[in-house]
């Protein structure tokens, strides 16, 4: 397994004909059927991602790969309203971008060499993964992986049972400077960060898993692993969350309820204090999804992602505790003493 900085420090894989983030992005000529090996299918159209995506590979195919959206399960969420009232709209929007639309998993999985798991609704994504573990497709599972770290541990327990490659990530792992600060060390050693992000709460899911999610993963992006412990500050309007690292260093999170909001933070180098630069929109990501289909090898490992997961439970823990530091692998034992075998 390598990560996405071995992704960094190698380039763009020699013969995928792939653009590298930070690139400008063009539009190619026509939509060609895809080719075994390249059908893309989506499960889940509750969520502005799963148009974005489409529309990113059905319009720039060629660009992509030949990789192309082919079959689309709409069902997302049940009970999440802002969730639910998308599902029409954008059910129609993906049609129109030459996808068929199917009624059921079983249905997609039989036109698709590979998944796209959107759903919005984390509480599904352990019973709708099983189903493509099953199936023996590699899958993208879109954030959050799910809405517990019971079911994200068994999430990637089922995985490696069924041997089926899995790589979750934010858009937000793909801020516009973060090439600079990893690959070419404009701050040196990273010795601290903070980052913000929107952070609206959802009451079926852990406070953070919803969406502060993107300003922890960008947090984690820079940080890497190995967080000891968390303790947050939660007031109606702001999240503070901060950590402190096995090597000493302390990485925060804000996530921001009121006022002006956006996407940003800082890292603190031993060379320079860089700012994460802006949002660079799906198309980074899906590059690199793109290359996670070609090779089965995920940009993200599996310890990093479950970690942020981690992180952002224990941060929730705190809350209850009254802001007091808790000890991630308190939380990861607790989780894994809930994980049922699949």
């Amino acid at each position: 397994m390598i990560d996405r900085r071995t992704f960094l420090k190698s380039g763009t894989i020699a013969g995928l004909g792939l653009f590298v983030p930070n690139r400008s992005y063009g539009l190619s000529a026509g939509t060609e059927d895809a080719e075994e090996g390249l059908r893309v299918g989506i499960i889940g159209l509750d969520t502005s991602h799963s148009t974005a995506f489409a529309k990113l590979l059905n319009s720039q195919t060629s660009v992509y790969g030949g990789y192309k959206v082919v079959a689309a399960y709409p069902l997302g969420s049940k009970d999440i309203e802002s969730s639910v009232r998308r599902i029409p709209g954008y059910t129609d929007e993906v049609r129109k971008s030459g996808v068929e639309i199917v009624s059921s998993i079983q249905d997609l999985l039989k036109k698709a060499d590979v998944v796209l798991l959107e759903t919005n609704d984390g509480r599904l994504h352990l019973e709708q993964a099983l189903e493509v573990f099953k199936a023996g497709k590699t899958v993208f599972i879109d954030k959050p992986v799910a809405a517990s770290l019971s079911d994200v541990l068994a999430i990637y327990q089922a995985a490696e049972k069924y041997k089926v490659p899995v790589f979750s990530a934010s858009s937000l792992r793909y801020m516009s400077n973060m090439d600079d600060i990893l690959k070419n060390k404009s701050a040196g050693r990273v010795l601290g960060a903070e980052t913000f992000s929107p952070c609206t709460l959802e009451a079926t899911h852990p406070d953070f898993f919803w969406y502060g999610i993107h300003g922890v993963e960008a947090l984690y992006t820079v940080m890497g692993t190995g967080c000891k412990t968390v303790s947050r500050i939660h007031t109606p309007d702001t999240d503070v969350a901060t950590g402190v690292w096995e090597d000493n260093r302390i990485g925060a999170f804000r996530g921001l309820r009121a006022g002006k909001t956006g996407y940003g933070g800082y890292v603190f180098g031993d060379k320079a204090i860089k700012l994460l630069g802006d949002y660079n929109g799906y198309a980074p990501l899906l590059a690199d999804i793109i290359r996670f289909f070609q090779t089965n090898v995920p940009p993200v490992t599996s310890a990093e992602t479950i970690e942020i997961f981690t992180f952002m439970e224990a941060a929730h823990e705190s809350t209850r505790r009254n802001g007091a530091s808790v000890a991630l692998a308190e939380v990861r034992a607790k989780a894994l003493s809930e994980v049922k075998l699949y």
